[in-house]
């Protein structure tokens, strides 16, 4: 079983593919508000949110989802953009002398998720810092014109009290495991996520266009390269190396 609550996140696990489910292209367009009894201040970049989709491909770089990265998914198959090139940049410009990496710093980390995590995730689990999935059949709403399904996440805490998350999706859109948020069964229509003391915050699709998509939208952009082992583990060295020469503060991060 998984053991650790991420909504909108990419699982990084071993390899196996899923068929896809839905042949939807179109655009899925979201807006986020502050909704508990203690108001948040949303910003700009984050109000609105949307993700391209091709069948069981899916793209998008809004920071509600994917902090700040630009994410690809096809199928099982997660791929982020990592751009790095500003640090090492810096770095050559303090004089530091990468020995080991030689690249531009701009990554694909690709991960691919097993079926069978996300299968696991719909049987009763009631342990401390679990969660498990209850597909809830008869409960539907209409949202942005979509027909939407009832989806209850059984959040347990630390001290085993259950925080359910009550999210609504729509089965037509996006592969059979939506590996961007969470391998639900489709894609979120709306979802409210509790803040804590108080806040919340609440995602709502607001539209959803059927085309306006190209395969185009779904390829890697230029300059961008899938890292090795060995090349990941030359940077991680690196990086580390300048720390330790004080070029850069230990413990931050490299972003």
């Amino acid at each position: 079983m998984k053991k650790i609550f991420v909504l909108a996140a990419a699982v990084v696990l071993a390899a196996v593919g899923a068929q896809a489910q839905n042949s939807f292209k179109g655009i899925v367009k979201y807006k986020v508000e502050s909704t508990g009894t203690v108001a948040m201040t949303i910003p700009p970049e984050v109000a609105l949110a949307e993700v391209k989709v091709m069948g069981d491909m899916m793209y998008t770089k809004s920071p509600i989802f994917t902090q700040g990265l630009e994410v690809y998914v096809d199928g099982m198959k997660v791929t982020r953009c990592v751009d790095y090139s500003q640090l090492i940049s810096y770095l050559a410009a303090q004089g530091f002398e990468f020995e080991n990496y030689k690249g531009n710093g701009k990554i694909l980390m690709e991960s691919t998720a097993k079926k069978e995590s996300f299968d696991s995730l719909e049987i009763k689990d009631t342990e401390p810092g679990h969660f498990y999935y209850e597909y809830v059949d008869g409960e539907t709403k209409t949202i942005a014109g979509r027909t939407a399904y009832k989806l209850v996440q059984h959040v347990y805490n630390e001290e085993g009290v259950d925080e359910p998350v009550v999210m609504w999706y729509d089965k037509t859109i996006g592969p059979a495991y939506n590996v961007l948020f969470n391998g639900i069964k489709g894609m979120p229509l709306e979802v409210t996520m509790d803040a804590g003391e108080g806040r919340a915050i609440t995602y709502t699709v607001t539209e959803v266009v059927s085309g306006k998509v190209k395969e185009a939208d779904f390829l890697y952009p230029d300059g961008y390269n899938a890292l090795t082992e060995e090349e990941s583990e030359a940077l991680a060295t690196d990086i580390q190396d300048a720390r330790d020469m004080g070029y850069l503060p230990s413990g931050e991060e490299e972003e």
